[in-house]
């Protein structure tokens, strides 16, 4: 992806190509854009019992391509 100007919301889909394997084709909620890329979530998927956790990841912008605008992020 070429550097853009990423907002918190926003949703990416990690590269094949990521530095970590485990997050490989994931959609990513941007939590905190960065000069180099965004930092943010993978949602977990969790049980019928409660919700799942989140993964973070930091993406620099080769490891991603932005897709468009979530209506719900987790918060703190």
């Amino acid at each position: 992806m070429k550097e853009r100007e990423l907002e918190i919301g926003d949703v990416v889909q990690l590269s094949p190509h990521v530095a970590n394997p485990a997050f490989m084709c994931c959609f990513m909620i941007v939590t905190d854009p960065k000069p180099w890329g965004a930092q943010g979530y993978v949602q977990d998927l969790g049980t019928r019992q409660g919700g799942g956790m989140q993964a973070y990841y930091r993406a620099k912008w080769e490891e991603m391509e932005y897709v468009g605008r979530a209506p719900w992020i987790v918060g703190p």
